[in-house]
């Protein structure tokens, strides 16, 4: 549900198929072959009409018809079991899911055929990632919640003070001072926050744009952190699967990090094999402690929150490389800290 103008909730509803009457497969099944039956049975009784009155059919012919018929029946038995139930019972299990959401998401009982179960497959492996998006935002928007509660609190309460100043309650102008600094400050938090999130909201999309290589990502870099000395090793000019743009997002994280942490150099190590380039991003700055290792991944974490850190840069670079089919995690290292980049080879630079 979202709100539209004057806050009044805009409900987008799932489009309808229009209601009118639908033969079922089952009814369907039954009765293509029963009219392949009828052929035979009208053919006969044809010719017996043509060869004279009073001809009827003979016991042989009759047990033909009853044969027949007795097929026709297993083979509809056959196709029921086999196509019917299966999609009646997808239908079923998908009903249950959006009831349920992921107790509901297992296997059937059959499939009967090979299209069936694809088609299972399918709708399991959409469900089970709608609702893992669905935890996400749901935990996502918790931590949000609490990030812009903070200094919205201390905002509030510094202004608080302030009024109560112009009410009697005296100031020196040191205090006063002080308390316009820490709003200041906690806007500018919240506005790297808000920047972080629309920064956040496109990196799940797929910019467009020509592909780019380690190199030409590097160039574009160094401008940025000159108190970097970038080194470059291994396959870098192959393109990869992110444009230039993309790129500087997620390598520009890593380097601000990297600067951030006391770093002076920044190593970029690029192998390639099956289509895929496996980037090593290593700086030697003050790493990160064994007890961070396991949160640097998680929403708003962050250890430089006095100097205005939002912990966001880890999570967009996450999800921008999710978004073109790569990955990131953390590499164990003496000093320093290391990144392992995966992500997919262009289309051309695979055909190379």
């Amino acid at each position: 549900m979202r709100s539209g103008f004057g806050g009044q909730p805009i409900v987008t509803l799932a489009p309808k198929i229009a209601p009118k009457w639908r033969p079922s497969l089952g009814l369907i099944v039954v009765s293509v072959l029963l009219s392949v039956l009828g052929l035979p049975v009208a053919l006969v009784v044809w010719f017996r009409a043509l060869e004279g009155p009073g001809r009827s059919l003979a016991p042989l012919e009759i047990g033909a018809l009853a044969g027949a018929f007795a097929l026709t029946l297993v083979i509809a038995y056959v196709l029921t079991r086999t196509i019917t139930r299966p999609i009646d019972a997808l239908v079923a299990r998908a009903e249950a899911i959006g009831r349920g959401g992921r107790t509901a998401i297992r296997p059937l009982d059959r499939y009967g055929t090979r299209e069936t179960a694809l088609l299972a497959q399918s709708l399991l492996g959409l469900a089970s990632r709608l609702v893992d998006r669905t935890e996400y935002v749901q935990s996502f928007a918790a931590h949000v919640s609490h990030e812009l509660k903070s200094p919205l609190t201390s905002i509030k309460g510094a202004a608080e003070l302030l009024l109560d100043a112009e009410e009697g309650q005296a100031l020196n102008e040191e205090e006063r001072r002080r308390f316009l600094d820490h709003i200041i400050a906690d806007v500018d938090r919240l506005t790297a926050l808000l920047d972080r999130l629309r920064e956040l909201a496109r990196a799940d999309t797929p910019a467009t744009g020509a592909p780019a290589s380690l190199i030409a990502i590097a160039d574009a870099l160094e401008g940025r952190f000159t108190q970097l000395e970038l080194r470059l090793s291994g396959a870098t000019e192959p393109a990869l699967a992110l444009p230039i743009e993309a790129g500087q997002v997620v390598f520009g994280h890593l380097a601000e990090n990297a600067a951030r942490h006391g770093a002076s150099r920044l190593e970029i190590g690029a192998q390639v094999s099956e289509g895929i380039a496996t980037i090593v991003v290593a700086d030697d700055g003050s790493g990160i402690s064994p007890g961070n290792r396991n949160l640097v991944f998680q929403p708003f974490f962050t250890t430089r929150r006095e100097e205005g850190g939002t912990g966001m840069g880890l999570e967009i670079v996450r999800t921008m490389l999710g978004a073109y089919g790569g990955s990131i995690r953390l590499l164990d290292t003496q000093t320093g800290a290391a990144f392992e980049v995966v992500v997919p080879l262009a289309a051309e630079s695979r055909l190379v």
